[in-house]
């Protein structure tokens, strides 16, 4: 965050704190980004992160605040687009699509769930295709970075809940689809759509119903079903 706020990239006027009772709870940054084309030609948008709350303000609609108020502001501000890395089955409800649909791709042209894309007005982003580029400001130096953390209290590792918790409930081939990705925490899944894991052998409805039990009992986002009225509103181009 220190080194994003030092970047031309950085947009000051979408950082934004969320505050209860004089305590601030959650904060969200937003930065500029370019979707290049085969022939170099550079179109801006924007990206978003860290988006961060307080564990102990989970599921109080904190992110939710700061991502529809931020979103109304990058619109007010006449910015083309958002396009992110992030959960897939989380950000679909404020009207964020596959970046796949706007022929949208990482640098090394590929494509997942997890990269989404949002115009902020109609046809925003028509006639635009192309890698997504964020600043460089991301690509991090861990060392520097190890160096810069060392400079605050110490704070014990997160604890990070081991994939057995889920695989326990499921049946044997279910589980075999996890052992073949060597998924180890259940943290992971964040990264994976419920699409994509019901392509998986061995992973059916019933699978998911157990996972998305197991996910909501742990404090994660539930994984969206193809059928998901939200994923059904945001490819007509709003969220919830």
């Amino acid at each position: 965050m220190h080194l994003l706020r030092s970047v031309p990239a950085f947009v000051p006027e979408l950082d934004y704190v969320a505050e209860t009772d004089g305590k601030i709870v959650g904060n969200v940054m937003y930065s500029k980004a370019k979707v290049i084309n085969s022939e170099g030609s550079e179109h801006e948008v924007l990206t978003f992160g860290p988006l961060s709350v307080l564990p102990e303000y989970w599921h109080c609609g904190v992110g939710t605040a700061l991502m529809r108020h931020t979103i109304a502001e990058a619109k007010r501000f006449g910015y083309r687009a958002i396009v992110i890395y992030g959960h897939p089955d989380y950000y679909p409800r404020f009207g964020f699509r596959n970046a796949k649909a706007f022929s949208i791709t990482t640098p090394k042209g590929t494509n997942f769930d997890a990269l989404m894309a949002m115009p902020l007005y109609a046809g925003a982003l028509d006639g635009i295709s192309g890698a997504f580029h964020e600043d460089p400001v991301f690509n991090l130096d861990a060392e520097k970075a190890g160096a810069y953390n060392r400079g605050f209290p110490r704070k014990e590792p997160a604890h990070m809940l081991p994939i057995d918790i889920l695989l326990d409930r499921l049946e044997p081939s279910a589980r075999q689809a996890f052992a073949d990705r060597d998924i180890k925490t259940l943290a992971w899944l964040n990264r994976l759509s419920g699409r994509e894991m019901l392509t998986w052998n061995g992973i059916d409805e019933h699978a998911m119903e157990i996972i998305n039990s197991t996910l909501k009992e742990y404090g994660y986002a539930e994984k969206l079903l193809p059928s998901s009225d939200i994923l059904k509103r945001a490819e007509l181009g709003g969220g919830r």
